[in-house]
Formats: structure tokens, sequence, C-alpha cells
């Protein structure tokens, strides 16, 4: 059946490859993200060219995880697009507090979270223990990305900034929900994980 998969139907890349195409695209992501943030910073004003840089970059999400599931998904990618989706929206947040278009509070809450978890996840998964991310935990970055989107958009970000600060104010909550959520399932899979050891 071609690249995608094998003769019998099973993924053409195991969990442990690494340059597969899913992953170049998200490796691309993060290599990209810097000149969306520079031209951010660069000027004070919402130029079209600023969205439409953002907007491509950010479409790669759904390309390598399109990729992932044709190809067979990996552990370097489960390491690498969540790393790919903070670095553009932790640095494009940073990039419009730094011109004066989002308060600083929003975003110092959503950097918590999202470096807490990732602290967290890692120190887990060290100990074996992986919970898997949510569905409203993918629109919690959806709504993170268009947050910023609005607030380089020009007709919005000129006549219409309100629509850019409460996307972000929705942002926050969906991160500190589900950073909870995360917080909560992760430690019913380590009881759970426990109370198998003791079993058996």
């Amino acid at each position: 059946m071609g690249a995608m998969q094998e003769d019998d139907g099973t993924p053409a890349f195991g969990p442990t490859a690494l340059a597969t195409p899913a992953n170049l695209v998200t490796v691309a992501r993060i290599a990209a993200s810097p000149l969306f943030i520079w031209m951010i910073v660069r000027t004070d004003e919402a130029r079209w060219s600023t969205f439409a840089v953002g907007f491509a970059v950010a479409m790669t999400d759904y390309l390598d995880g399109w990729l992932a599931r044709r190809h067979g998904t990996t552990r370097a990618g489960a390491f690498l697009d969540p790393l790919a989706d903070k670095v553009l929206v932790l640095g494009g947040m940073a990039a419009l507090v730094w011109n004066g278009q989002f308060h600083a509070v929003p975003v110092i809450v959503i950097a918590a979270r999202e470096l807490l978890i990732s602290a967290y996840r890692s120190r887990a998964g060290r100990q074996g223990i992986t919970v898997p991310a949510t569905k409203l935990a993918k629109w919690k970055t959806f709504v993170q990305l268009w947050a910023i989107g609005f607030a380089v958009m020009p007709p919005l970000a000129t006549n219409a900034h309100w629509i850019a600060t409460l996307t972000l104010w929705v942002a926050v909550a969906l991160t500190a929900w589900t950073g909870w959520s995360y917080l909560r399932s992760a430690r019913a899979v380590a009881a759970a994980q426990i109370g198998d050891d003791a079993s058996s």
C-alpha cells in the first residue's frame, strides 16, 4: 500500500521512529515560530502578513496530526507536538504583551499552567504514567491560537480588540480547567497502577 502502511495494514513507522513526515512537519513548526514572533515584535501595527504567517504555522499542527494518524504515531512526536504548540502560543502571547496588546496577567496564568503541566507530565512519564490529551485540551490550544490570531488580524486588532481580549480570557479559563483535569486524571491513573502493582 505504498509508504503509508505496510501490506498487512500496520503503520509504516513504529513508536521509536524519529524521521517521520509528521515529526518533520512538527520540527518545521518549531523552527518557523520565531519568525512569527519576530513579526509581532517588530511593529505595533497589525498586518495581514503577520496573520498569514501565524495562520500557516498554526495549521501545520493539523497537518502533522493527520500525517501521524496515517503513518503511525511516535514517542518523539508525542513530545515534539505539544512542545511546538507551547513555543508558538507562549512566544506569540509574550510578544503581544511586549507590544502592549495583551495584559500580562492572563498570559502569566497560561504560561504557568503550561510549564507546570509539562514538568508534571515529564515527571509522570519517567514513572511510567501516561495520560493522553483530551479533546478539551485540544480546544484549549485552538482558542489560545485564535486569541493571538484576533490580536494580529488588522480589522479586529484596530477596531474590535475586545474580541482578542475576550478570547484570551476564555483561553485562560480553558487552560486552568484542563490543567486541573489533567492532574486529576494523572492521579487516578497513578492510583490504578499502584493498585495493580499491589495485587500482582
